[in-house]
């Protein structure tokens, strides 16, 4: 689990709601602009840009008008940086990963085998339970879509899915089980940072979670009997341009589950993303010596290399499957963690300039009741995931903000640790800048903004968070002494 330091000093002079609003307005104007110019291509670097001027931005109000010296914002940025070093190495491992399962046939194994289970009218609802499933038993939404999500991605295709619904699916059961699993390092934060035992904090989750989960399945399920999906003659010439393409035998599908063992045995994620494709690059050199030879232009050595850290392309008899088998490797992932690097640069410029307090101090002067407190928490969430980037971070400061607030109106905290995942942790992944909306979106290989409405799961989570507090079901108000811990009172 990862531990950020909260780079805001709570003595410091709080911006007024105008100036701490404005970087974020400045934002998403530019970004609209830049992705109305570049289209797709915004990730290639219009849109890191737009992040460094915008961050340069709040230096400047900072430093101008609310007197911060530049070392707070230079501290602040560093940290930030620093704090994602861990991830970036897993972007990179994913990346090598998606390529060594895809040449080594594993993926093209998974969705061979996957469309002869898996119906195209159940697809849709199955694809998100076993999302769902995957992502419980690891505690990590970026594992989940990294393996299972891609090949999910090639049985929707080849079963005629608008690549929008196949990936809404997919992340909302990765999401789910990211959030309700005890392995998960955002649900161990959420918990922890406002001193909320884990289980406690799981079985308080499900109250909003089974029925935004139960909603957005039987949107799922609805959508995929009623949708116009690929004829049985063309699924059927998918798996064969699948079968002559790649030497495809069950033995491949010994490295997902040696990985989900690895994944099980609670292993460190940047080991068993390596291990993963260290068995997919063995598995590769005995089924798949052919297309490696290919990939490597007359070496399978190159063409392992290549698998790894850079393009590959190999040619089918269908052209949908000849885009689907295509891979970026390593060298795929360095838009992402360009952008994930400006984007810290943005938090960090906010954190230290005050503008992150600024706009929480918006939300928490709208409390009056249950009902404003919860949806003070779920907007400053929200508006965290917008203007930070990073959901740990978001959920640190969330808890930091409101536990005070929640002890003196006298709610158990328990209620705002629900909040912040119902608010936090799912939406932080359909914010194009934030660093799971960035991740998901390349190993996708669907825009955000694509996806986003066909999250479903994800976009309901608040909504339930809101209805819930609005009935009051299961929600006791108590003396604030009784719930707040001994060594904070």
């Amino acid at each position: 689990m990862r531990i950020f330091p909260l780079h805001i000093d709570f003595k410091k002079r709080v911006p007024s709601a105008f100036i701490s609003l404005l970087p974020l307005v400045v934002l998403v104007a530019m970004l609209v602009i830049v992705v109305q110019i570049y289209g797709s291509d915004a990730l290639s670097g219009a849109s890191q840009v737009t992040l460094l001027v915008v961050s340069a931005f709040c230096v400047f109000l900072g430093m101008v008008f609310l007197k911060v010296p530049w070392k707070d914002f230079e501290k602040a940025i560093t940290d930030n940086i620093a704090n994602v070093g861990s991830a970036l190495i897993i972007l990179l491992l994913i990346g090598a990963l998606s390529g060594a399962w895809m040449v080594s046939g594993v993926v093209p194994a998974l969705i061979y085998y996957g469309m002869e289970i898996i119906r195209p009218e159940i697809f849709l609802a199955s694809g998100c339970i076993i999302s769902a499933l995957v992502s419980v038993m690891t505690g990590s939404s970026w594992t989940t879509v990294a393996t299972i999500g891609i090949a999910l991605m090639g049985i929707g295709q080849a079963q005629g899915f608008d690549e929008g619904w196949i990936a809404g699916a997919i992340i909302s059961g990765a999401y789910f089980g990211d959030k309700i699993s005890p392995l998960s390092d955002t649900t161990v934060l959420a918990a922890g940072s406002v001193s909320v035992p884990l289980f406690k904090h799981i079985r308080y989750m499900l109250v909003t979670t089974v029925p935004s989960m139960t909603l957005a399945l039987i949107i799922f399920a609805v959508a995929g009997m009623t949708g116009d999906t690929s004829s049985t003659a063309e699924i059927e010439s998918f798996r064969q341009a699948l079968d002559t393409r790649f030497s495809l035998t069950p033995w491949l599908l010994l490295v997902p589950l040696l990985t989900g063992v690895m994944i099980a045995r609670r292993l460190p994620p940047i080991i068993t993303l390596f291990l993963s494709s260290l068995l997919a690059v063995l598995f590769g050199l005995m089924f798949q010596q052919g297309a490696l030879t290919e990939v490597g232009e007359g070496s399978a050595f190159e063409g392992v290399m290549r698998s790894l850290y850079g393009s590959t392309s190999l040619p089918t008899q269908n052209s949908m499957l000849t885009s689907l088998v295509a891979t970026r490797g390593m060298e795929g992932m360095l838009n992402t963690i360009w952008l994930i690097l400006c984007a810290m640069c943005f938090g960090g410029a906010m954190a230290a300039g005050g503008m992150v307090r600024g706009i929480t101090d918006i939300f928490v002067g709208m409390i009056r009741n249950r009902v404003s407190l919860v949806g003070a928490t779920v907007g400053t969430g929200l508006t965290l995931n917008l203007a930070v980037a990073d959901q740990y971070i978001c959920i640190l400061l969330n808890g930091n903000m409101f536990k005070q607030i929640y002890d003196r109106m006298g709610y158990e905290r328990r209620l705002l640790s629900r909040a912040t995942e119902d608010s936090v942790t799912v939406t932080s992944v359909l914010v194009p800048w934030n660093t799971c909306g960035m991740t998901q979106s390349t190993v996708l290989g669907v825009a955000t903004l694509t996806y986003l409405p066909y999250c479903f799961f994800n976009l309901l989570s608040p909504l339930m968070s809101l209805l819930v507090a609005a009935i009051g079901y299961k929600i006791h108000r108590k003396a604030p002494a009784e719930h707040v811990p001994k060594k904070e009172r």
